[in-house]
């Protein structure tokens, strides 16, 4: 998948033969709270301890930060003690989105 998107993986390695069937892109936290996310990635511009903490709470595998977003440490650190792979994209959501979506990926909605 990092190689689909132009990506760059940090974080935890363990989820990267992981089944993933689904992909929600957003930029607000509360929104992926909402929702079941299993077998998704999530795609977002938030570049922060709060989506980390977020994707943990989901109990989400894989997070893609978009528009050439780069995780600082604690980011990484945290990510690694969760089991959460983060994949660091130069491309826009937009982009990632049609790219998934054309590898097979199904949108989440």
């Amino acid at each position: 998948m990092a190689a689909l998107v132009g990506g760059k993986v940090r974080g935890s390695l363990e989820n990267m033969d992981y089944e993933i069937t689904k992909a929600f892109a957003s930029d607000l936290m509360s929104d992926v709270l909402r929702e079941d996310m299993d077998d998704t990635v999530l795609i977002t511009g938030l570049c922060n301890i709060q989506t980390i903490r977020t994707a943990d709470m989901a109990e989400l595998r894989i997070a893609i930060l978009s528009r050439g977003k780069v995780a600082d440490d604690e980011m990484v650190e945290m990510a690694e003690d969760n089991g959460l792979t983060i994949i660091e994209s130069p491309f826009t959501t937009f982009r990632i989105s049609g790219l998934l979506y054309d590898a097979g990926l199904q949108p989440f909605y």
